[in-house]
């Protein structure tokens, strides 16, 4: 079981269904239906949304194998909120007019910072 991972799956869910519906409302605001019509608005919405589809995977099941291996709980909480932090920092720093790019390169910075962070814990959990 994997308890504490499953609150960031359900939370990272909640940030995907959010940015999936800012896309879908776009698209029927501005009738786009097929590709991103040279449309910066939507290009927008949809990178934020499959930067989140790019990171989430690996992040989660990293933070699901880190707790199927044993590590501490507060451990499981502090990189689940560090990743949740920073998507949610993307995506505000991403979608914000102008764009805050000091926010994008800050959740980016946490997200690639906490699955750097957890397959160094599984490597020295496997090895010790």
């Amino acid at each position: 079981m994997i308890p504490a991972t499953g609150i960031y799956i359900a939370i990272t869910a909640t940030i995907f269904l959010i940015l999936a519906i800012r896309v879908i409302m776009y698209r029927r605001r501005k009738k786009i239906g097929l590709g991103d019509d040279g449309d910066k608005g939507l290009m927008k919405r949809m990178r934020a949304h499959a930067n989140l589809v790019e990171y989430a995977p690996i992040a989660l099941i990293m933070l699901a194998a880190l707790e199927m291996n044993g590590a501490p709980k507060a451990l499981i909480h502090v990189l689940g909120l560090t990743f949740v932090v920073g998507r949610i920092l993307h995506a505000y720093g991403f979608s914000a007019r102008p764009p805050k790019m000091k926010l994008r390169q800050l959740g980016i910075a946490l997200n690639i910072g906490m699955i750097a962070f957890a397959i160094s814990a599984l490597v020295a959990a496997s090895i010790i």
